[in-house]
């Protein structure tokens, strides 16, 4: 199994719809990924760097997959429509981590 984290620095001045995100973009993401082993999208609305200061990213996914030849076929295939929704609900560019789960 592996986990794709994808998330959104903190930015003063950033926009960022968490209810677009939490709604429309993750099932996007059920919806296009689904059949390249996509089992599910948990969503993070960030609200604490833990000491009470602000979080370091302002929300994250983590989509979690059977295999990562699954994520990269999916992405192949469906990565452009994916990544121009990212445009309706942020103008933070993501950063991306891929993980095995163990």
């Amino acid at each position: 199994m592996i986990r794709v984290t994808v998330s959104y620095p903190r930015k003063d001045d950033a926009r960022f719809d968490h209810d677009y995100y939490r709604t429309s973009h993750r099932q996007l993401l059920l919806d296009r990924l689904g059949a390249f082993g996509l089992e599910r999208v948990e969503i993070d609305r960030c609200l604490s760097g833990g000491a009470g200061e602000p979080p370091p990213v302002v929300a994250a996914a983590h989509m979690i997959f059977q295999a990562l030849d699954g994520f990269q076929k999916g992405m192949a295939q469906h990565g452009k429509e994916i990544m121009t929704d990212v445009g309706r609900y942020t103008d933070i560019r993501p950063s991306v981590v891929i993980s095995e789960i163990v």
